[in-house]
């Protein structure tokens, strides 16, 4: 008798498992369920697509829906809700525009995503206030800024991943952007060195920045006229809200799924959750976290489609672990690159139970007589007992996400700095100086070490 592997969401961990599976199990009955229009879309270009770099909302398109259904028999359903699990039945209650109906399952997984979170601020709901974490989101904007005559200047609320890049994409368009953060730095995750470094470039492109301000409203009739805090009023033609997000887990939290300690899905090392044969993946799910080992939520690309891809794998026959993750990210800022890995703050890595020691080095990136190098900051952080590598931060204008790779890859390993200080790397002087900077800020952490 044929299984039936039901799929609740189409993004990045829904598509991966729903192709995996197909692919190695052709016999299973693999039906996806995406209440939207779009499915496997890059949601991390849609800054870009606004800006203009990238032309056509299609071009986010990994994979269009036709191939997943004629190509690999997979049958999506768009415009198709989920709205309740069954988990004693193994049934899902499915809402279309003209139906509902029950979709039986032999095991399930819950891929519904997370949301731009909306932070308590009177007037989200005025004309020209904006969300990006969706492709109907991207479009909108895009329109409003090409179609807007009188659009001068755009508030940008929240200093982190999508506040930068559509700082810039607003930039791009001779915007005037006013970016509000309510914590002392940008990129907060990231560390103070980076925080640093990109709040000057930002501000060398002309953004205005308020940092450790608090919005408060948005002032306006039907449509946003100003951003109010305690200290000032700044008029605004338009504002986008990138203050983070939070798990769809309303589907599982109603079905007595349980929630782990982020507020996300809680999962084990198969992405399986607390109810029989119903896995969960992508921005939903906790994955735990390399060095701690111990659940984290970590909503990026990559988390997604290597969790989604594994339980695909294991509901073929075939168990696979989704693997744990680093929080690994790098974010372009204007001419500056940002990255981090692990842990990369002392106060994180003490509530964690290791015993930290940090430090901040600057490095050029090429050999110091090749032109057209830049200095890298790197921050890296190691344990005093064991001497093990935690994580480390860089910022610079090139080769950053290399690097970042080098010490992820270490974190993987369960490297000590010794032993990251002794790795070969690869060196030309166009690319590198000798002693890489991922080599020199281990040497000098190794040294503080002891």
């Amino acid at each position: 008798m044929t299984e039936t592997f039901l799929i609740v969401g189409g993004d990045a961990a829904g598509m991966s498992a729903a192709s995996k599976a197909k692919r190695d199990d052709p016999d299973l009955d693999v039906v996806v369920l995406e209440r939207g229009e779009w499915v496997s879309y890059g949601a991390c270009g849609l800054p870009y697509y606004v800006k203009g770099e990238v032309s056509d909302l299609e071009d986010l398109v990994a994979v269009p829906p036709e191939s997943f259904v004629q190509e690999r028999d997979i049958d999506l359903r768009t415009g198709h809700e989920a709205t309740a699990i069954d988990t004693e039945t193994r049934q899902v209650t499915v809402e279309t525009e003209t139906e509902t109906y029950e979709q039986s399952y032999d095991h399930l997984l819950i891929a519904t995503g997370a949301r731009a979170l909306e932070p308590p601020i009177d007037g989200l709901d005025r004309g020209g206030v904006f969300t990006l974490h969706s492709m109907a989101a991207g479009r909108e904007i895009r329109a409003f800024v090409e179609s807007e005559p009188d659009l001068e200047r755009v508030a940008v609320i929240g200093g982190g991943y999508v506040g930068i890049e559509m700082a810039e994409a607003f930039r791009a368009h001779d915007l005037d952007v006013s970016l509000f953060e309510m914590l002392p730095q940008v990129l907060p995750t990231f560390g103070g060195a980076v925080g640093e470094a990109v709040a000057e470039e930002l501000r060398e492109q002309g953004v205005d920045l308020h940092l450790d301000t608090q919005v408060q409203r948005l002032a306006g009739d039907e449509r946003v006229q100003a951003v109010e805090t305690a200290e000032e009023s700044v008029p605004v033609d338009a504002v986008l809200v990138g203050a983070g997000v939070v798990p769809n887990v309303e589907l599982a939290e109603a079905a007595g799924i349980e929630l782990g300690a982020t507020g996300a899905v809680a999962t084990d090392e198969y992405g399986r959750t607390s109810a029989p044969d119903v896995y969960a993946a992508g921005d939903v799910a906790e994955m735990d976290h390399v060095v701690t080992g111990e659940p984290t939520h970590v909503p990026l690309a990559l988390t997604a489609n290597r969790a989604g891809r594994a339980i695909g794998q294991t509901v073929a026959g075939d168990r696979t672990r989704v693997g744990d993750v680093a929080g690994t990210a790098v974010l372009k800022a204007f001419d500056l690159a940002a990255a981090r890995t692990g842990l990369t703050d002392e106060g994180e890595a003490s509530e964690a139970g290791f015993d930290p020691v940090s430090v901040s080095i600057t490095a050029p990136s090429r050999a110091h007589y090749y032109p057209g190098g830049t200095d890298l900051e790197i921050t890296m952080v190691g344990d005093r007992e064991t001497g093990r590598l935690l994580g480390a931060t860089i910022v610079g204008e090139e080769g950053v996400a290399k690097r970042i790779d080098t010490v992820a890859t270490a974190l993987h390993a369960g490297l000590t700095v010794e032993e990251v200080e002794y790795l070969d790397l690869a060196y030309a002087p166009p690319f590198s100086p000798t002693w890489d900077p991922v080599l020199t800020a281990a040497k000098v952490l190794g040294g503080k070490l002891g």
